[in-house]
C-alpha cells in the first residue's frame, strides 16, 4: 500500500465508503482531532508512568481508532462494517475513574494544569479530548452520529482529568489550586 495516492491534491478526501468531501468537512475536523488526541495519548503512554495506566491508555487508543473509523464512515452507506464504541467501554472508563478517585484527596478547588511535564501532558490530552467532543457534538447536529461517541469522549475527558491528578500524586507533585483574585 502506497502512503501517497495523490487523490487529495485538490483539497478533498474520501470517507470510508467512497464519498469525497472537502478536507475541512466537519467529519474530517472531528476524526482529525480524535487522531490528534490519540497521538497525545500515545506520547503520554511513552512516559514513565505506572504499567496499569499504560495498559489503560493503550486500550483507549484502540477505542479512539474505532471512533475515528466510525466518524470516517460515509453516512447512510450500507454494507460498511466499522468497529463500535459500546456501553462496556464507557463503563470501563467510569470504573477506572472511580478507582483513581478513591486514592486521591477530595477536590475542593479547581486546579491549575501543571506541576510536572507528565501532568501537563495529561491535561493537554484532556483539552484535545474536549475539543474532539465539541466537534463531534457539532457534527451530530448536522448528521446522524452514534450517541456513544459523545458519551465516550465526555467520559474520557473526565478520565484524563483524574489521571492527571493520579499521576501527579504518584510522582509526588502538589496540585496548584486556582484561587480567584479580585486584583492581581
Amino acid at each position: 500500500m502506497k502512503i501517497y495516492t495523490k487523490t487529495g491534491d485538490k483539497g478533498t478526501t474520501a470517507l470510508f465508503g467512497g464519498a469525497r468531501v472537502p478536507k475541512f468537512h466537519p467529519r474530517i475536523e472531528a476524526y482529525g482531532t480524535v487522531d490528534e488526541l490519540n497521538s497525545w495519548i500515545g506520547y503520554l503512554r511513552d512516559q514513565p508512568i505506572p504499567q496499569p495506566q499504560k495498559d489503560e491508555l493503550l486500550q483507549i487508543q484502540h477505542h479512539l481508532f474505532n471512533i475515528g473509523a466510525m466518524l470516517a464512515a460515509e453516512p447512510g452507506k450500507k454494507n460498511l462494517w466499522v468497529p463500535e464504541i459500546e456501553e462496556q467501554h464507557i463503563t470501563a472508563l467510569e470504573e477506572q475513574i472511580d478507582a483513581m478517585e478513591t486514592s486521591l484527596p477530595e477536590l475542593k478547588n479547581f486546579i491549575l494544569p501543571g506541576g510536572h511535564p507528565i501532568v501537563s501532558q495529561t491535561h493537554i490530552a484532556r483539552c484535545v479530548c474536549r475539543r474532539a467532543e465539541r466537534l463531534v457534538v457539532q457534527l451530530a447536529e448536522q448528521e446522524e452520529i452514534s450517541g456513544m461517541l459523545i458519551i465516550y469522549l465526555n467520559r474520557l475527558s473526565d478520565y484524563l482529568f483524574m489521571l492527571a491528578r493520579y499521576l501527579g500524586m504518584h510522582i509526588g507533585v502538589s496540585e496548584i489550586p486556582w484561587i480567584p483574585r479580585k486584583k492581581d
